[in-house]
């Protein structure tokens, strides 16, 4: 089932088989499958069969994640999809910040392959309160010696409000444990293969029908609430947008992780037992 990294670097996707539903989960830029496992063994526990993949270049060094493109972690989304779709009747795609971007192209791309999103802090832009105001100068100097070798260093409070697991998530990036917790910083060139992804995604939005679950931090530190309004507002299909008030950007595995699996869990069990999907537009909760 799991995915031939590139070359020297370690497969840490994981697949956890279950009933006829499968769900595949998707982690964020710099990321590793690490961060989805919470939310991969509960929706396991709750009989979903579940497959977190690894992105092509990702749980190695940076050189590895230069190497790839978005096109590239794009055709290795749709491997992943492909390979769960032959073992389940029903998939629901899902991922964090960069992977809920990622989930939503595989939407617009192949909607007879997927029938539901669960989107995690999805980041359309970096605009949460630790983002320097200055930030978006990179763009205008991307192409420049200074903008090509400019590294987005990861910073407190490390998308984690819990503070126990915010020293240890820090503690294996520092030590260079890409695997566990992500690179410590993400080098301009991959941020510039986001935003490539980012436009394609926002140019297909519209056409979505795919019903979806967005869950976000009010206090995310990454990505404000306004990249899930954007979303919510531009996709054609039912939408519930949730909002946690004691998480950071990391929400999959944050303070609130129960109640981020809690409120996968029923969404994916009501779209189970809907023989269509049901209409309506947007619909906000407060998740306390």
């Amino acid at each position: 089932m799991n995915q031939t990294p590139a070359e020297g670097i370690k497969d840490h996707s994981f697949f956890y088989e279950g009933g006829d539903v499968g769900v595949l989960l998707i982690h964020g830029l710099t990321g590793t499958p690490v961060e989805m496992r919470f939310i991969g063994k509960g929706l396991h526990k709750a009989g979903f069969t579940v497959y977190g993949v690894q992105l092509p270049g990702h749980c190695g060094d940076e050189a590895d994640l230069l190497a790839t493109s978005w096109q590239d972690w794009v055709a290795g989304v749709e491997q992943a999809l492909d390979a769960l779709r032959g073992k389940v009747r029903t998939v629901f795609v899902g991922g964090l910040s960069m992977g809920a971007i990622l989930s939503l192209h595989l939407a617009a791309k192949h909607p007879d392959k997927v029938d539901g999103l669960l989107l995690y802090g999805p980041t359309l832009r970096y605009d949460g309160w630790t983002i320097p105001w200055y930030s978006f100068l990179l763009k205008l100097l991307i192409n420049t010696p200074i903008g090509h070798n400019y590294r987005f260093m990861e910073k407190h409070p490390y998308g984690i409000k819990d503070e126990r697991l915010r020293r240890r998530v820090v503690q294996n990036m520092l030590s260079g444990n890409s695997a566990d917790a992500g690179l410590a910083g993400t080098p301009a060139r991959a941020l510039r293969e986001m935003w490539r992804l980012v436009a394609q995604v926002k140019k297909e939005l519209p056409s979505i029908q795919t019903p979806a679950l967005v869950l976000h931090a009010r206090e995310d530190d990454v990505s404000s609430i306004a990249n899930a309004y954007y979303i919510a507002r531009h996709l054609a299909g039912p939408v519930d947008v949730s909002l946690l008030d004691d998480s950071y950007h990391m929400i999959t595995v944050d303070r609130q992780r129960d109640q981020v699996l809690a409120r996968s869990i029923e969404h994916l069990q009501r779209w189970c037992a809907q023989a269509e999907p049901r209409s309506g537009n947007l619909r906000i909760a407060a998740v306390s």
